[in-house]
């Protein structure tokens, strides 16, 4: 009968050691570890970082930024990326508030947000697949687009939606998990499920990974693209109707920094923006490490012009660490 030897202790603390100094560990959990060091440093320097209200406002206020970027991650994974997500959740947002405002009811109108950014995504999925265009200039059409089709429909006036049901459901929950927060969790769960366990999944990695050689397995990289960029519109529509539930309007003037912050989150999240290797955890984490960030220096006083400062500081470190991802 066989046996095994234990390693020696001296063996293991040099191994734990060795893992430590190689920089692929810092790129794979630079967004987990990024999120404890902050909430250490703002707690320390203020106490009420991690009271139960701050705790649940943060949760809430990270859904909307979870639902972008776990779309933006099906798009990065498959080598691309989605410049649109603002401009496309913000004219889905329009469409929601100008339905409601037209008394078509909030089912349907919430309905025709999802719609909306369902039909978007899958317009620049064609135009990428099978126009052959560059996604860089698609999606960069598509912000500009988007963002004039919803000032046109909105006559540039933000729209307001008072409904008991949206606002209950945009400040309540169960504990300091918000019923938006709990959403968004079940989305990434869905995700995640779908990249690592259906053949679709599969498929948008591999690709992500080499094309080529995907094409030749017998893989339409085509639907796969148009897939991925459609999936990336629906969040979209979702994350509209959550952001119409928070704010009790639809506001026709995108917010960029959304853009900004979707692909942060990817980035830090450890997902290669050459395609091929992707998680939605790591987003996630990376999406809740934004957020974290802009309310503790929020809580310390800092000046909001420093905010956008910071967070580019964070994204460009996460990128410098992507260089050693295995």
């Amino acid at each position: 009968m066989a046996t095994t030897t234990a390693p020696a202790p001296g063996a293991t603390a040099a191994g734990v050691r060795n893992r430590l100094r190689d920089p692929a560990f810092w790129a794979d959990w630079a967004a987990l570890v990024g999120l404890v060091v902050l909430v250490i440093v703002f707690q320390s320097a203020n106490s009420t970082f991690l009271t139960a209200g701050n705790v649940e406002a943060m949760l809430i206020s990270a859904a909307i930024l979870i639902l972008l970027t776990i779309g933006q991650t099906f798009v990065i994974a498959t080598g691309g990326i989605d410049l649109s997500v603002s401009s496309m959740m913000t004219f889905a947002a329009v469409v929601f508030g100008y339905s409601f405002a037209h008394g078509w009811g909030l089912v349907v109108s919430m309905l025709l947000a999802v719609v909306a950014g369902t039909v978007l995504g899958v317009v620049n999925g064609v135009l990428i697949a099978r126009g052959k265009i560059t996604d860089f200039v698609v999606t960069l059409g598509m912000l500009s687009a988007a963002s004039g089709a919803g000032l046109i429909l909105a006559d540039g006036k933000p729209t307001t939606v008072i409904n008991s049901f949206l606002l209950k459901f945009s400040t309540r929950g169960i504990g300091i998990f918000g019923y938006t927060f709990i959403l968004a969790v079940i989305v990434a769960a869905l995700a995640h499920f779908v990249l690592f366990h259906t053949r679709f999944g599969t498929h948008t990695l591999a690709a992500g990974g080499s094309p080529e050689a995907a094409t030749a397995t017998g893989i339409s990289t085509a639907r796969i693209k148009i897939a991925v960029y459609t999936i990336s519109g629906v969040l979209c529509g979702v994350a509209a109707i959550l952001l119409v539930a928070r704010v009790g309007a639809s506001e026709p003037a995108a917010n960029t920094q959304y853009l900004l912050n979707s692909v942060a989150a990817v980035v830090l999240g450890g997902v290669s923006l050459m395609g091929g290797k992707a998680t939605i955890i790591g987003p996630v984490v990376g999406a809740l490490l934004l957020t974290a960030l802009v309310n503790g220096l929020t809580l310390l006083g800092v000046s909001q012009f420093y905010q956008p400062l910071a967070v580019g500081i964070v994204v460009v470190l996460a990128a410098l660490l992507t260089r050693f991802q295995k």
